[in-house]
Parts: C-alpha cells; structure tokens; sequence
C-alpha cells in the first residue's frame, strides 16, 4: 500500500502574536510539539515539519520524535512557499499528504485517521476534517495534486487549490463541534488554555 505522509506547517513569523507561537508551552510541552505527538499516534507513515523562523528552537522542541525536517529558505514569502517545500521534500512512493499546522494542538489523531482512511478508500485527491458546518484541518491532498502543489507561493496556502477542485473533496468527522483553534492573537492564546484543560488533553 502506498505510504502517507504528514506534513506540520511551522515555519511562520508569527507576526500577528509577536512572537513564536509554535514554541508557546502548553501543559509544559510546545504546541509543535503537540501537534507532532498527536502526528505520531497516528497511522501516517512518516512526519516532516516545515520549519522557517525560529528554525534552532523548533528543532530542539521536537528532539526524541522521529520526524524529518526540512527547511523553508522562502518562508518569509508565506505559507504557501512552506507548504510546496513540504510537497517537494516527499519520495516518490508518497501517495498524499496530511497538512497540519504548528499551532493547532487540539487537532486529533482520529481526524487524521479517518482522512488516511478515506483516501485509500475513496481515492479523492483532497479529505477535510468536518466540524459541524465548517471545515478545516487535517487536509488531505493527493499526489495528483502535488504538482499544483508545488506552484503555491505567498500566503495562499492550499485554499484556492481546494476551490479549484470542490466536487472532489470528501468530508470526515473531525471530531469536535468546532475546528481546531489556532493561535494568532494573545486573546486565541487565552482562550485555547482556558479552554484547554477541559476538552484537549
């Protein structure tokens, strides 16, 4: 069977919160390193995590876990650069990728599973995680779809790829009401600990 591969997006500014939201401690771990032990638990066949900024620190955060890492030269250009270095980093044998993003560390490992699942099921080229009416990560994308992928530049991330190829995407549960929060504000960060002890760990 083809291999899977995960794909952690952590390589931004973080501009908006002033500083380095991918090694904000949560419960004494980094939030990297949250998403990445959630990564692991899962039935993907390998992690990369894309770093950029902050690049040293982010490395040190995730020693012991076996994952690759690769470097983003262009990351001050967007996600988008991040995301295609990711794609350009994946072998051959690579079938699709899950993206997963640095500072979403209520993501689930089910979700992530079930995105795997579909695709090996379905043969879709992009599974979202379903939150009730919203959508978000983990996103699936096929390697069919890896040389759109890798023309991506600036902040566009996969968003106009997903638009392009809607009648395709296949949905599954993601597991909670309400997409994984991200940090990108002090008030988000608040909230995510506040909200943290009751729902995430």
């Amino acid at each position: 069977m083809s291999r899977i591969a995960g794909i952690v997006l952590a390589a931004g500014l973080s501009r908006r919160l002033g500083r380095p939201k991918q090694l904000l401690e949560l419960d004494g771990r980094p939030l990297v390193a949250h998403v990445v032990a959630r990564a692991a638990l899962s039935s993907l066949d390998e992690v990369l995590v894309v770093t950029g900024a902050h690049a040293g620190a982010i490395a040190d955060a995730l020693e012991g876990f076996r994952v690759r890492i690769v470097h983003n030269d262009r990351y001050e250009a967007g996600q988008g650069t991040s995301l295609a270095a990711g794609i350009a980093a994946l072998a051959e044998d690579v079938d699709a990728a899950v993206i997963l993003l640095a500072d979403q560390p209520a993501v689930l490992t089910s979700a992530i599973d079930l995105a795997i699942g579909a695709r090996r099921v379905t043969r879709s080229p992009i599974v979202m995680a379903r939150y009730g009416e919203q959508r978000g990560h983990p996103v699936l994308f096929g390697r069919e779809l890896f040389p759109e992928l890798l023309q991506l530049d600036g902040d566009a991330g996969g968003r106009e790829i997903i638009r392009a190829h809607q009648a395709d995407v296949v949905l599954v549960d993601g597991g909670a009401c309400a997409p994984p929060a991200d940090v990108d504000t002090e008030d988000a960060w608040v909230a995510l600990r506040e909200s943290w002890d009751q729902s995430f760990q």
